[in-house]
């Protein structure tokens, strides 16, 4: 984990905590910002590298979600719902989880 103090974005909201994951082709990053009203959120990025057909152009997919303060609970439980409920129908299933490579 690392803390990131000295840059800013493009709408100049300070990242005072930055976490990448890698996940197979796929690049999560966590960011907490600070609103110029000092209040901190959370922007979640997810990156992914696309190369064109000649393999000479490469570019990057990006999705973004940004996550306030008053929604946090519900989102970390919704998740965690969904979470459960996949592991648990692919349990029933016989399908066992797949670990990603880094």
């Amino acid at each position: 984990m690392e803390e990131n103090k000295d840059f800013k974005d493009k709408n100049d909201l300070e990242i005072v905590f930055s976490k990448a994951v890698k996940a197979g082709k796929r690049i999560y990053y966590f960011d907490v910002k600070k609103n110029r009203r000092g209040e901190l959120f959370l922007a979640i990025t997810e990156s992914k590298k696309k190369v064109g057909d000649d393999e000479s152009q490469v570019s990057f997919e990006k999705h973004k979600i940004f996550l306030y303060k008053e929604d946090f609970e519900k989102f970390a439980n919704g998740l965690s719902e969904v979470t459960s409920f996949i592991d648990r129908v692919n349990k029933e299933n016989g399908i066992e989880r797949r670990q990603t490579e880094e």
